[in-house]
């Protein structure tokens, strides 16, 4: 049993200003896995009051001594690179291999991605007598989910200790145990007193206190787009900077000329991995309908062979977050299937023998058209819809016919024509044939999937503001 009843403020763990706990469930058991204190705005300003005190120092350091830091904090990371997954497996019900290949795994990629990045980062640029200087935003306020925890995490904190600002974290009070390794991994690094700071919480009141903190800087936040419009909401009235990425509704557009086998069974393991809990996951898959038969034959066989279990049994995948997220995704299938989706695997209810564990069978549902609610709302579960098209032109329609933009996925034998159609696709990152992932590749959204970007050189300029310093350089002496 995990107990992290203390918040990480000023360099220290304290207690919380008035006690409440909460208790953390194992997706995997439905048994509580530990316990955590709740925080409220009195938590946060004392965290924003800290790492207010500790920007006026902390922006003042050397690329030097910022790269110095960052290569101590992998170092204390690869120590504690065991229990970062045994944690996010206690938290998410991750499958063990999944929670050490890949999830454990994304947040060591970021930090390395950083410090590269740093090393060769120009923050000063001179035009003219005019120098261009990049500087540090400030006070960050970082609010993360539950669904990849420590690659989010990472991902923001990296780069905003890398450019000089100081923050204020809130993990996701469902899934916290990750956050607290990590935060024990920046204490034993050295990250100076109130550069880092820890308080969990609820989104209502610990989430809403940071966003509308007048000492916050730039919220980064992480989540649902209905989450996402109240921390800009809440921001607003300061006038702050807000960056965040959201959910997303991604096509992957499987071309007549793809190899239908290997892109249809590369599909529906994206879907599956992570039990369907990736906001960047191809949910919809746009088929040629004159090709749907042998597709969706592809797609059961493919759906069927992933299988479901406990995080220790060597199954595909483990179970979803919680029995609020499996009864959304229950409400979905059967929603599906009254507007009639045909199942070609999975569907409605757990899979046999697993009556304990928020699992969900993963299912596949054909013969949805694009104004389907499957194929609009975003289910967060092992769930893909596939929609037929007939011409290249109607499948970029369908494929942009979205309120979200975050990813897109394309498939294609001839290379020209598969780039070309991957520059009509209205989304952030748009993966071609496969391609493996690149920690240097801007990840963000177009419309409702958010604004701004993470991962390399793009994430630094989140959390650096930009300053034009006229006069810089002296006028050539007169002749």
């Amino acid at each position: 049993m995990r107990e992290y009843l203390k918040f990480y403020i000023d360099g220290a763990w304290v207690d919380p200003v008035t006690p409440k706990t909460f208790d953390v469930i194992n997706p995997a058991t439905e048994a509580v896995a530990g316990h955590i204190s709740l925080g409220s705005a009195a938590d946060v300003d004392r965290a924003v009051k800290a790492a207010r005190r500790a920007f006026e120092t902390y922006s003042q350091t050397s690329v030097d001594e910022r790269v110095a830091l960052l290569e101590r904090i992998i170092t204390e990371y690869q120590k504690r690179y065991a229990d970062m997954a045994v944690a996010i497996t206690d938290e998410m019900g991750a499958p063990v291999a999944l929670a050490q290949k890949a999830q454990a795994a994304m947040g060591q990629a970021h930090l390395q991605t950083a410090l590269s990045v740093l090393k060769h980062y120009h923050f000063e640029e001179q035009r003219g007598s005019t120098l261009i200087r990049k500087e540090p935003i400030g006070v960050c306020g970082l609010i993360t989910p539950w669904n990849w925890p420590v690659n989010q995490i990472a991902c923001k904190v990296a780069p905003a200790l890398a450019t000089g600002c100081t923050m204020v974290l809130k993990p996701s009070e469902i899934a916290p145990f990750s956050a607290q390794v990590w935060t024990e991994i920046l204490h034993a690094a050295g990250v100076p007193a109130g550069v880092f700071n820890l308080v969990n919480g609820d989104g209502l009141t610990v989430g809403a206190a940071i966003s509308s903190h007048p000492g916050v800087d730039i919220v980064s936040f992480t989540g649902s787009t209905g989450a996402g419009i109240e921390v800009a909401r809440n921001a607003a009235p300061s006038v702050k900077r807000v960056h965040q990425e959201l959910g997303g509704k991604s096509p992957n557009l499987i071309l007549p000329d793809a190899d239908i086998k290997r892109a249809v069974t590369n599909g529906v393991r994206g879907v599956m991995t992570n039990s369907g809990q990736s906001c960047n996951a191809p949910t919809r898959m746009l088929v040629p309908n004159a090709r749907m038969d042998e597709a969706i034959a592809v797609a059961k066989a493919a759906a069927e062979g992933t299988t479901v279990g406990a995080p220790d049994s060597g199954a595909t995948i483990g179970p979803v977050i919680s029995k609020r997220q499996w009864d959304k995704i229950q409400g979905l299938i059967n929603k599906g299937i009254e507007e009639g989706a045909t199942v070609v695997a999975g569907g409605p209810g757990k899979p046999d023998g697993l009556a304990t564990g928020y699992y969900v069978k993963p299912t596949v549902l054909a013969n949805v058209s694009n104004d389907k609610t499957v194929a609009r709302e975003e289910i967060f579960g092992p769930v893909l819809v596939m929609i037929g098209y007939d011409t290249v032109d109607e499948a970029v329609q369908i494929a942009n016919d979205t309120p979200y933009g975050l990813a897109a996925y394309v498939s294609g034998t001839d290379v020209d024509a598969t780039r070309k159609v991957a520059a009509r696709l209205r989304a952030g990152q748009v993966n071609i044939n496969g391609a493996a992932p690149d920690f240097m590749a801007p990840f963000g959204g177009y419309k409702q999937s958010g604004n701004g970007r993470e991962w390399g050189d793009h994430a630094f300029a989140e959390f650096l503001e930009v300053k034009a310093m006229l006069g810089f350089a002296p006028k050539p002496a007169a002749t």
